[in-house]
C-alpha cells in the first residue's frame, strides 16, 4: 500500500465501494449546470433507463469489461442500436469521472464492440423542387420553408425567430435561440455550442419575408412564427404542427420522404457545391467541417459525372497535345 501510494497507484477502498448508481447520480448532478435542457432530459433518461437497473447495485471497484460487454449484449436484444450506443456513452463518461476523481484506478468500459447504426441519406432537393414545394404552403410555413432552404437553419433555430432577428434591409437574419420540444414543454434556449450567428439571405427571401411581416403584429418581441390558436399566439408555434403541414405539402407536390431537416441538408449541399464546405459549415453553425460532410452536405446530382467529363477534358488535351509533340519530332528527323 506505501509503494501504492508512492507510485499514485492507490485507492481508497471506500472510495471504490461506492456503487454505479450512487456515482452516477453524483456525477449526473454535478454537470447539471452545464448542460443545455434536452442533454439533461436525455441523460437522465438514459440513465434511468439503461444504466441504473442493470448496474446500479455494482460497486464501481468491481465493475469489470466483462459485465459491461453482457450488459451492451443484453440492451441489443431489447432496444435499438443508436440507444445500446447512447447508453455505452454515457456509462462510459460517468466511469471516466470515477477514474478522475481516484474512485477507481481505470475504467471498465474498455474493449467493448458496439452495434452499427444505419446511416439514412438526407433527401437533397433540386431549386425547382424547394420551389415548388414552398409555393404549395400558406405564406408563414412558405417563409419557413425559404428560411430553412436558403438560411440552413434548424427547425428549432427558425421556430423562435422574433422581428429583431429579420434584418430585413441588410437581408439578415440573426440566429440567437432554438426551441427544444420537451416532455414538460417546450423550452427556449441558446442553439448548439452555443452559437450565435448571422446570415444573409438572397433577395427574393427576403423580399419574401417583407411581404409576410406585414401579417405578423408589430414590435421587436413579437415571434415571426407564432401559435396558431389564441391561447397560443404569445408564443411560437409547435414543431409537430408545422410538421403536418408540411408533410401534407410534400405529398401535394408529388416528393417523398422529405423532412424539415433535409431542408437543412439541401442547403449544405448547395453551398459545399459552390462555395466549399467551410463556407457551408459556417452558414450551419458547425465548429466542425467534417460534422457538415458527414451528417448534412453530399454531392450534388450529376455533379461527379460533370467532373468525369472534366478530366476527361484534360486528357484528352494533355494526348493531343502529345501526339502533335511526336510527330513534330518525327518531321525534324
Amino acid at each position: 500500500m506505501e509503494a501504492d501510494t508512492t507510485a499514485g497507484k492507490w485507492y481508497a477502498p471506500a472510495a471504490g465501494r461506492t456503487t454505479v448508481g450512487e456515482w452516477a447520480e453524483q456525477w449526473y448532478t454535478a454537470g447539471l449546470s452545464g448542460w443545455k435542457p434536452k442533454t439533461r432530459h436525455t441523460y437522465r433518461s438514459i440513465l434511468d433507463r439503461l444504466v441504473v437497473p442493470a448496474l446500479g447495485h455494482v460497486q464501481l471497484i468491481q465493475l469489470r469489461p466483462i459485465q459491461v460487454r453482457e450488459w451492451v449484449g443484453d440492451m441489443a436484444g431489447r432496444v435499438g442500436a443508436e440507444q445500446v450506443r447512447q447508453g455505452y456513452r454515457l456509462l462510459s463518461q460517468v466511469m471516466a469521472s470515477a477514474v478522475d476523481n481516484d474512485m477507481i484506478p481505470v475504467s471498465p468500459c474498455r474493449g467493448v464492440r458496439l452495434p452499427r447504426t444505419p446511416q439514412g441519406e438526407p433527401h437533397i432537393l433540386t431549386i425547382d423542387e424547394v420551389t415548388r414545394l414552398a409555393d404549395a404552403c400558406e405564406p408563414g410555413d412558405r417563409v419557413l420553408v425559404l428560411l430553412l432552404a436558403y438560411g440552413g437553419l434548424r427547425i428549432g433555430e427558425a421556430l423562435p425567430l422574433r422581428r429583431r432577428h429579420l434584418d430585413v434591409d441588410g437581408g439578415r437574419v440573426v440566429v440567437e435561440f432554438a426551441v427544444t420540444e420537451l416532455p414538460g414543454g417546450p423550452v427556449i434556449d441558446t442553439p448548439k455550442d452555443h452559437q450565435r450567428r448571422e446570415l444573409l439571405v438572397p433577395a427574393f427571401v427576403v423580399e419574401a419575408v417583407r411581404r409576410y411581416l406585414a401579417t405578423v403584429p408589430d414590435g421587436p418581441e413579437v415571434f415571426v412564427f407564432p401559435g396558431r390558436q389564441k391561447h397560443t399566439a404569445a408564443r411560437q408555434q409547435s414543431y409537430s404542427g408545422f410538421r403536418r403541414r408540411f408533410r401534407r405539402a410534400v405529398a401535394e407536390v408529388g416528393l417523398n420522404d422529405v423532412t424539415p431537416h433535409d431542408l437543412r441538408a439541401t442547403h449544405a449541399s448547395w453551398v459545399a457545391d459552390s462555395r466549399g464546405v467551410m463556407t457551408a459549415a459556417r452558414r450551419l453553425g458547425h465548429a466542425n467541417a467534417s460534422v457538415t460532410t458527414r451528417h448534412y452536405a453530399r454531392p450534388i446530382d450529376e455533379r461527379d459525372a460533370q467532373v468525369a467529363r472534366h478530366l476527361d477534358d484534360l486528357g484528352a488535351g494533355r494526348r493531343s497535345g502529345t501526339r502533335r509533340a511526336r510527330k513534330h519530332r518525327k518531321g525534324k528527323s
